[in-house]
């Protein structure tokens, strides 16, 4: 065991530690809910309570245990509600309240009793440090470092606290142990100390995962549709030609482009025209394979990357998208907009000296071709070799496919 160490001084100390922390994080909150605030709140309330308990003795009892346990209480539903709103969750009212409520009840009705009062503070206290490590761990974090981190820290006061109620039900404690410094403080307050490190460490790395992964994300995504944005488009296509110019796989690539779209925002305003690319987004999206790639190619035109297909197979999907969007009205603010596209494929064996710039350009004069054919159509075009690009296909209005996704139909001839 620990040889007992001066316990205002350790208290002081945990005090420190978490008015340390509790600064940083308010220096670091940002606009968004993440529970950021609500930890730094938690800390100060910690802060406030351990001050508390180095003023045992030159302050009423009342304040110095009732007041202080019950901050001690709501530092730990300041924790449960910040991880809730970590996780997107509604603050979690009741099962923050009622056991503030009642560590208020039983340290005044128990205020000249320390036996019996350590045996609340070992009860209710790790009662609710587990409802918080269940909330964080439901559902899943994507990226774990932080929680565990978390966890590791409310889980050793879960341990400590519940092995202080167990040894007041099974040894000898005096009344005035708390002030005395003993083995059993020394280790219990030099926990305290490690747990808002540690606990706050985690949370400070868990909003710090999620700030990375966000930035990650709008790095390759276009911020308004959720697609693949323009570069990380080009930077998949590049990594694809590259393949099927190794594996001599066909590969297929659509341009897509919403017709009439600048009269959408002209005549309904830049919020239909938002919600009209979204819209489409989503069509594109729920259609393909896993392996397929979407992406917003700049204003309101779309590509399609298609790995190992063929320019028949592309061609048959871009005519199930063309049906699926020309069904399907964009809904905004109650009403139906009616919304149709024009596609352009180009698509074959891919070849030496191939790249994404090639592919790019033939499907943009195949969706030039199927704009100047009066819109709504499919239009393909053969990847060319001596010459322009050739548009051997057509495809009419209307021309229905009953297989829905036949990505790997014949090659032309």
């Amino acid at each position: 065991m620990l040889p007992p160490l001066d316990v205002p001084t350790m208290l002081l100390m945990t005090a420190a530690a978490s008015l340390t922390m509790a600064c940083s994080l308010a220096a670091m909150r940002q606009g968004r809910r993440e529970g950021t605030g609500l930890w730094a709140l938690a800390l100060m309330l910690h802060t406030a309570t351990y001050i508390l308990y180095t003023l045992r003795g030159a302050v009423p009892d009342w304040a110095s245990i009732v007041l202080a346990n019950t901050l001690l209480s709501g530092t730990f539903a300041l924790v449960l509600a910040a991880i809730d709103q970590f996780q997107g969750r509604g603050l979690p009212w009741r099962r923050m309240v009622l056991p503030v409520a009642a560590t208020t009840l039983l340290s005044g009705v128990f205020i000249d009793d320390y036996r019996a009062r350590l045996l609340v503070m070992g009860i209710l206290p790790p009662l609710q440090l587990l409802l918080a490590l269940q909330a964080l761990w439901q559902p899943r974090l994507p990226q774990v470092r932080g929680a565990v981190l978390l966890s590791v820290g409310l889980g050793l006061q879960v341990l400590l606290l519940s092995m202080r109620g167990v040894l007041v039900v099974t040894s000898s404690i005096p009344i005035e142990g708390f002030t005395r410094g003993s083995s059993m403080q020394s280790v219990v307050f030099m926990a305290a100390f490690m747990v808002v490190i540690l606990a706050s460490l985690g949370f400070i790395l868990m909003t710090k995962d999620r700030a990375d992964a966000a930035n990650r994300h709008f790095a390759a995504h276009d911020a308004l549709t959720g697609v693949a944005n323009r570069r990380s488009l080009i930077a998949a296509l590049e990594r694809d030609v590259a393949r099927a110019v190794r594996t001599r796989e066909p590969y297929a690539l659509m341009m897509l482009d919403i017709d009439h779209f600048k009269a959408v925002n002209d005549t309904r305003g830049h919020l239909a025209g938002d919600q009209v690319l979204c819209h489409v987004a989503a069509m594109l999206r729920t259609r393909l394979r896993a392996q397929d790639l979407v992406g917003r190619y700049g204003g309101e035109e779309f590509l399609v990357l298609l790995p190992d297909t063929p320019l028949r197979g592309a061609m048959e999907l871009a005519e199930v998208l063309r049906q699926a969007v020309a069904q399907t009205p964009c809904m905004h603010e109650g009403r139906a907009l009616p919304v149709t596209v024009s596609i352009g494929v180009c698509g074959g064996r891919l070849e030496q000296g191939d790249h994404g710039d090639l592919l790019i350009h033939t499907a943009d004069q195949a969706l030039y071709a199927a704009k100047a054919a009066g819109r709504n159509r499919v239009e393909g075009a053969l990847l060319p070799r001596d010459g322009p690009p050739t548009l051997p296909m057509q495809r009419r209005e209307g021309l229905a496919y009953p297989v829905p996704f036949p990505h790997r139909s014949e090659e032309l001839p």
